[in-house]
């Protein structure tokens, strides 16, 4: 099934229209780049001569982010720690004028951090040699906290149009919290606990094909049939409107109520340059195409673009408006010579 590209623009042109609430784990992404000095003697490593270091939103901060640079209005729901990646976060978004009064600083907390290393000789491309995570322990969120969270997240979907959940397993994202938000659209990106959200009010989700696999105990590979099987099974299950199951190379595969699944090839090469935090990118235009009023179908195709722009880009990025039509018109320009 194809999409209406032109409808697809409109959507697009009503993005800065649209608040959406972004409840989860933000993570501090960070890069540091270094040039390859020799092989060490104390052991047989590399040393690098460190050249710069990079922090930019990652996880539900990337999620966040993204939709920023799409021109929504984003209120961010999460904690940091009182450090310096924690700081780094608040501050980033305090620079692109995203409210920050949904961010709660937590003594003791660690804020999650993914510190990748990446070398090259003068000259050529930069390579990831190491990752180094720093995360907190989940359990160890208060209580008080937690019920701080879910009140944040209540008021603030209040005024929004949308809501996106985003789980990676630090504790801040749960079902309790996104029972609250019940009545809004609300869209889920849960790393490894998908099924505890059940009955909680999700309208769709967004996991990859490994978390499908990782849910069921099995592995798809080639076997489409055996996709749909496990992507109708989980769309049951949830009780949710619409499941879209991202595939890398293979494109994506979005499953309705009472549909045929909907399997959309990747969008540019299939060979992509880097796909940190593409999901963060699918989720949040798949949430902004909806919430601007989108069937799940254009929503999904917009979300392949965006996916298939995102992973040609070095590091956690985002995209823009401009880039999601360009695309788009490329494509009107090709359909139209042919």
């Amino acid at each position: 099934m194809s999409a209406d590209l032109s409808r697809l623009q409109d959507l697009i042109d009503a993005f800065s229209r649209q608040t959406i609430v972004v409840l989860g784990d933000l993570v501090a992404d960070e890069f540091v780049f270094g040039e390859i000095s020799r092989v060490s003697r104390e052991a047989p490593v590399l040393i690098l001569r460190h050249r710069e270091t990079q922090l930019v939103p990652g996880g539900g901060a990337n999620a966040a982010n993204n939709l920023a640079d799409l021109g929504a209005k984003v209120l961010p729901v999460g904690v940091v720690g009182n450090d310096a990646a924690g700081q780094a976060l608040v501050e980033y978004f305090r620079r692109k004028r995203v409210a920050t009064s949904g961010i709660l600083r937590v003594a003791g907390w660690t804020t999650p951090r993914k510190t990748r290393y990446l070398a090259g000789f003068a000259h050529t491309a930069r390579q990831q040699v190491l990752r180094v995570d720093c995360e907190p322990d989940a359990r160890a969120l208060p209580a008080k906290v937690r019920a701080a969270l879910v009140k944040k997240a209540r008021g603030f979907t209040r005024r929004a149009s949308a809501a996106l959940v985003s789980d990676y397993g630090f504790g801040v994202a749960s079902p309790a919290a996104v029972s609250a938000m019940r009545g809004k659209l609300v869209l889920l990106d849960s790393r490894f606990a998908l099924l505890d959200y059940k009955g909680s009010g999700i309208t769709a989700a967004t996991p990859n094909e490994p978390e499908i696999e990782a849910l069921h105990h099995t592995r798809i590979g080639t076997d489409t049939k055996r996709l749909e099987a496990l992507g109708a099974q989980t769309l049951r299950a949830m009780k949710l409107e619409a499941l879209l199951v991202t595939r890398g190379k293979d494109g994506m595969a979005l499953f309705l109520r009472g549909r045929k699944p909907v399997h959309i090839p990747v969008y540019g090469t299939d060979q992509a340059l880097d796909v940190t935090g593409a999901g963060d990118t699918v989720i949040a235009v798949f949430t902004l195409a909806l919430a601007a009023g989108g069937t799940f179908t254009e929503a999904a195709h917009l979300a392949n673009y965006a996916g298939g722009i995102v992973v040609m880009k070095r590091g956690t990025a985002t995209v823009t408006r401009e880039e999601l039509v360009r695309a788009i018109q490329a494509d009107l320009s090709g359909s139209s010579t042919k």
